[in-house]
């Protein structure tokens, strides 16, 4: 059974985005987004976050990569059933955008894993005319 697999190293994450426009310039190509991010230790093992790394993409092929250690200045603990939920947010020069990547965790036993966080959008909302 590879790491990815074992039940006691599973931590879900869901993202959630949101256009800000009071923060946005689409004039000079600023479009600003918070994102709410829900982590789930939903494994076996207590674990702690060390790090991210996230890929942040534009409409227009641009890349960002951020990487650093914890979130929001913290690196939260979850015991098994344990929800960790925080915002923070981007800014990207196009209207559309996507964004993944990844959480570093330790578990207790010190087994180190990846939490991989699913590609999600960033888009300014529709308007009908």
């Amino acid at each position: 059974m590879s790491l990815a697999e074992d039940p006691r190293y599973r931590i879900l994450v869901h993202a959630q985005s949101i256009y800000i426009p009071q923060q946005s310039h689409p004039e000079a190509e600023r479009y600003a987004f918070a994102y709410t991010i829900t982590i789930h230790n939903t494994g076996d093992a207590a674990a702690r976050l060390l790090d991210r790394h996230w890929i942040i993409t534009d409409a227009n092929g641009q890349v960002q990569e951020v990487r650093g250690e914890g979130v929001v200045g913290e690196q939260p603990h979850l015991l098994p059933g344990e929800r960790f939920r925080y915002t923070s947010g981007t800014i990207i020069a196009t209207p559309v955008g996507s964004m993944q990547g990844n959480y570093g965790m330790i578990a207790d036993d010190g087994t180190r894993f990846i939490a991989p966080i699913a590609p999600f959008t960033l888009a300014v909302p529709m308007r009908l005319h």
